[in-house]
């Protein structure tokens, strides 16, 4: 639905159709809708684990599965009814679109699930905003007009220092660090920096509709596949269950369509410095529905490193 939404603006708006989603305002508003989706993921991937008894990694990466292919379904309906057409992809891109699956959907999630088990949802949102300065590093080899400068490279050092804060206790950083918590957050965040460029280069060749769909159909046919193999089970449904899974999934096929039409059309770095907002959103929500303290000197001090290193990126020379 969101999907055929922006395809249909994009379409009214002709031969300005870059402008809609180069407005500075409306890029920032729905990149804020974006993030405020992601932040609530949070708390809905540990509230799942309780109500379907998720304790084991097959079960988690099993979860992830149902979510996204579920995701990939909605996308994949809402699109083909609103465009009175069955949404397809050139056969030359499907090798494009599955490797993205692979990268954004099955890769990402396994880390996020598994590290979500073992780490609290603030601590793990704060992390997670790590994935812009992936996402600039990235875009430095790969994009021609986006190469890190000096201000960049500031940002990057001072947001990563609040990563590195968030994980100091009285033992030191390797003392509160666990690889299987908030080590696999931090690959998560390596998997979706990444993925924001690769998803800008195959943009010019399919639609953000027909790349969200199918690129979150093949990763989370992966993901089932991994988890059954894995030995995981989810049972126990019921409607609170069924609707949260719902959610869950209806909120990543607005994150991703939306966050890949922005990127079609505006520079990574400038898209994913709104990033930042996600541990924001995550560790509001967190407190919210999960009763976890989000007012430790710590965790702030941490989301103002971040904060300012974003900043610094953001305050760079406009890109060509």
């Amino acid at each position: 639905m969101f999907c055929s939404i922006l395809d249909s603006l994009k379409k009214r708006a002709g031969n300005n159709k870059e402008n809609i989603f180069t407005n500075q305002a409306v890029a920032a508003f729905l990149a804020l809708i974006c993030c405020a989706l992601w932040g609530s993921a949070f708390p809905c991937v540990k509230i799942g684990y309780k109500i379907f008894n998720i304790n084991d990694t097959g079960s988690q990466i099993l979860f992830a599965g149902y979510r996204f292919f579920l995701a990939g379904i909605m996308a994949l309906i809402f699109t083909s009814i609103i465009q009175q057409e069955f949404v397809k992809i050139k056969t030359s891109s499907i090798p494009y679109i599955a490797g993205q699956g692979i990268l954004q959907t099955t890769l990402q999630y396994i880390f996020f699930y598994i590290g979500m088990a073992n780490t609290t949802g603030s601590k793990g949102s704060v992390i997670n905003a790590s994935n812009v300065f992936f996402s600039i590093i990235t875009a430095h080899f790969f994009l021609e007009n986006e190469k890190i400068t000096l201000k960049k490279a500031t940002g990057c050092i001072t947001g990563f220092a609040g990563v590195i804060l968030v994980n100091f206790n009285a033992g030191g950083f390797l003392g509160s660090f666990n690889f299987n918590g908030e080590g696999m957050v931090l690959l998560c965040s390596a998997a979706y920096g990444i993925s924001s460029v690769t998803l800008k280069k195959i943009s010019r060749i399919e639609s953000p509709a027909a790349i969200t769909a199918y690129q979150l159909l093949f990763g989370g046919a992966l993901l089932i596949i991994t988890g059954i193999c894995a030995g995981g089970k989810v049972e126990g449904f019921t409607l609170q269950g069924t609707m949260l899974l719902i959610y869950m999934a209806l909120l990543s096929t607005a994150a991703f369509c939306i966050w890949a039409a922005l990127l079609k059309y505006n520079p990574v770095g400038k898209i994913s410095v709104y990033s930042f907002s996600i541990p924001v959103f995550g560790v509001l929500f967190s407190a919210l529905f999960l009763n976890e303290s989000f007012l430790s000197l710590k965790n702030l001090a941490a989301l103002l490193l971040a904060a300012i290193g974003i900043v610094i990126v953001n305050s760079s020379k406009k890109q060509k």
